[in-house]
Parts: structure tokens; sequence; C-alpha cells
């Protein structure tokens, strides 16, 4: 049962870690042949402590007349881990045709260690059939498309924003059994297509997410995971509500850098801490037992970049001697 206090801690830790190793904060240098394949090993999903488990994500991704896709894709080839697709993977109608024609050749050489989520593009084709056809097994079961794996230490949550999310639909009844069940893990992130909270000015907000945020808020998730608006945005811990909530918030990355375009912000949301609209790239994560590192990573030629840290947390309801502490001391206050 962690306070307030011994969150500090972790945190202090964590940037020991990162600072300590400099595999976690070197650039990227002398990239690889784009043409050729990167075959997944061992340490790409296998835990390490000390050196964490790297996760890359990226959303709105390929588009057959583009070459944007291919420089993200040589990125992907120097970071090791798992690959997790936010979604609108191959454009325009994520068709069999489009994945093998177009998304193949760049980012499908990253496929055997690729965890996808489907985006709105993926349901131009009917039921998402060349989405679910191409990944197979990795895009959870036909017809659902969620589904959660552990790495690291984390325990991972894929959901489907194109499909009904009602507090009663099966997929929220799933989330609440699956977190139910993994309530060991000390760490919590999840990912799905469309962003609850968003500054970019082509969707922005979609309340229709909220119930995904209050489900994972009550579980003590840590970090969220979007693609869908055509930009990079980072958010301070928030709750479901939209409220700063430094002590259980969870943190939203939208990640819709992929190549395919990109969208500006009129205005920046409440909580926006990072936003840029020029850059394209990848969000490299690395996810040790109770804390994680982020870093955007530009592609070649670009120079905007984002990084922190942040340790983990509990769920609200796990942390019930924080009632007795005055608001200040919680970080819930004015």
């Amino acid at each position: 049962m962690r306070t307030f206090v011994s969150q500090l801690l972790l945190l202090s830790v964590a940037s020991w870690v990162v600072g300590c190793n400099p595999e976690l904060t070197r650039g990227i240098k002398d990239r690889s042949d784009p043409n050729t394949p990167r075959a997944a090993s061992k340490s790409d999903v296998a835990p390490d402590s000390i050196r964490g488990v790297t996760m890359v994500a990226v959303g709105d991704v390929v588009a057959c007349y583009k070459g944007d896709d291919e420089a993200t894709s040589r990125l992907a080839d120097e970071i090791p881990g798992i690959v997790a697709l936010l979604g609108d993977n191959v454009y325009e109608s994520g068709s069999g045709k489009e994945y093998n024609d177009c998304f193949q050749p760049s980012w499908g050489r990253h496929k055997a260690r690729t965890r996808p989520a489907a985006g709105n593009h993926e349901y131009n084709t009917r039921g998402a059939k060349g989405y679910f056809d191409y990944f197979g097994s990795a895009a959870g079961e036909r017809g659902k498309g969620y589904y959660s794996y552990d790495v690291g230490g984390w325990h991972v949550v894929v959901l489907n924003s194109n499909i009904e999310r009602g507090a009663n639909s099966p997929q929220i009844q799933w989330l609440r059994a699956d977190l139910a069940k993994h309530t060991t893990e000390a760490c919590t992130l999840a990912y799905w297509h469309h962003p609850r909270f968003s500054s970019a000015d082509k969707h922005g907000n979609d309340p229709t997410q909220s119930e995904f945020w209050e489900v994972l808020y009550a579980g003590g998730a840590d970090v969220v995971l979007n693609g869908h608006d055509h930009a990079y945005e980072r958010f301070a811990p928030q709750a479901s509500s939209g409220g700063f909530d430094p002590q259980f918030g969870i943190r939203e990355f939208v990640v819709g850098t992929g190549g395919r375009s990109h969208y500006k912000a009129s205005s920046l949301e409440p909580h926006s801490e990072a936003f840029n609209s020029t850059a394209y790239g990848v969000l490299k994560l690395t996810l040790f037992p109770s804390a994680y590192r982020w870093e955007f990573v530009p592609v070649a030629g670009q120079s905007f970049t984002d990084s922190g840290a942040s340790a983990c947390h509990a769920a609200p309801a796990s942390t019930a001697t924080n009632a007795s502490l005055p608001l200040d001391a919680t970080g819930l206050g004015d």
C-alpha cells in the first residue's frame, strides 16, 4: 500500500536508474539498412529489472502513396521490444491488399513482435477483415479485438474503440474482470485508437471514451496510449473526468505520428504538457517494475523530442489510509 511519499521515492529511484544507464539515454545512431528485416529476439520481450523492457508505440501509420511510414519504421529497426500499433495502421480502408502491398514492406518487418489495436480506418473494410486476417491471433479474438498481456511486471490492456463500449457492453465487462484478475502487477498500461483527451483541431476530446477511463482509473492504470489525432501530445496525470490528479491520475499520450499526415491545435487542452504537429516519430517507453520512462524519437532530419520518467501508483481503493491525510498532502486539493 503506497503513500504519496513512497511514490516520490519510486520516482527518484526511476530517475536514478535511467540516469545511470546510458543504454536508455543514447540517441538513435547508425540506422540499419531499411530493407533488412529485423527478427524478434528473446531480448525484445524478456523482462529486465535493471535495463527495463522496451515498447515502441505509434498510430496512424502507413499510406500507400506516402513515404513517411518508412522513416518511422526505420526507427523501430533500432528500438527493441514490443511494437504497439495504435490503430489506422494502413490507409485508406485497412484492406487485405493494403496490408500486404503497403504495410508489409515497411512496418510489416516488425510483425512478429507487434501487438496491434484497430482504428476506424480498419473498419472501412467490413468487420475489419483485412486487419484480423493480417495479424491473426495477435489481434485478439476476431470481431472483438480486445485482449491483454503481461510484460516486465506490467499488465497491458488493448481495447477496441470501434465497437460497443457502454457500461454494460461485453468489452467493458471483460475489462473489469481482466483488471480484477491482475492486481499483483505494480503497473498497468492500456492502449486503443480514439483518445479521450486531445488538443488537435481535427477530432479533439472524445467523451465516448469515458467508460474506458473510468474502469481503468478505478483499476489503478498508469498510462494510456492513443492515436487518431495526427500529432504528438502528452498530458499530466488526470482522473477520468479530466481533473488533474497527481496521485492516482492516468497519463495519456497521443501518438498519431506514424507518417500519414499532421493535425494542428487551435488551443491546448487543460493539463496538456507537450504538443507537436510537425514531427513524425515513435514513442519509446522503457518499462521498469515500478516505474516508466518515455521518449519521443523523431525521424531523421527532425528535432522535436520529449522525455521524462514517472513512478507507477496504486489503485485509489487500495490506498484507504490516504483518506486521513489533508488534501494538500494527497495532491487532490484545490
